[in-house]
């Protein structure tokens, strides 16, 4: 009896499982951009960029955001996206931001621009992206921190702003 009711029960829930699937795996959208999976933010030839942004810190007293990715990465493209939004608009004033491309370290012969994570002391990049908050030293302040962003784009908006401006 009570395997016939469960079997029934179950039965009666499979027409809700795609519905509710469908929404969870659906693509997040960000207003005014065309696709959040891609961007075209990452620098190819990212030490100058690094460099300036270092200059530009000490000069106005802000912290340095290097988001170390790519814009092939759906995370790092979503990531970049989302702070090009104007809710993020107090993050990009906090920040003098550094978008890296580093290509997909994490898969063997899709990496690039190595030099950049050592500068910072990455000995390996775990996914992308990796984002170092730096001080206008180059210190990096969130050593721990900095690989655990490559879910960025499984991360509620709110959670990244909140984490952002700490």
């Amino acid at each position: 009896m009570t395997r016939t009711f469960l079997l029934a029960f179950a039965a009666a829930l499979l027409p809700l499982t795609p519905a509710q699937s469908a929404g969870a795996d659906a693509p997040r959208t960000l207003p005014g951009i065309a696709d959040a999976y891609k961007s075209d933010a990452f620098v190819a030839d990212p030490m100058p960029a690094i460099d300036a942004a270092l200059a530009a810190a000490r000069q106005s007293g802000k912290r340095v955001l290097l988001v170390m990715g790519t814009g092939g990465c759906h995370d790092s493209a979503w990531f970049a996206n989302l702070l090009a939004t104007q809710r993020f608009a107090p993050v990009r004033a906090r920040y003098e931001i550094v978008y890296a491309d580093i290509g997909m370290p994490q898969v063997r012969g899709h990496g690039r621009n190595p030099e950049v994570a050592k500068r910072f002391g990455f000995k390996k990049i775990k996914g992308t992206p990796t984002i170092a908050v730096l001080s206008a030293d180059g210190e990096v302040l969130n050593r721990k921190a900095a690989p655990k962003w490559r879910n960025a784009a499984s991360r509620s908006d709110d959670d990244i702003y909140a984490e952002l401006m700490q």
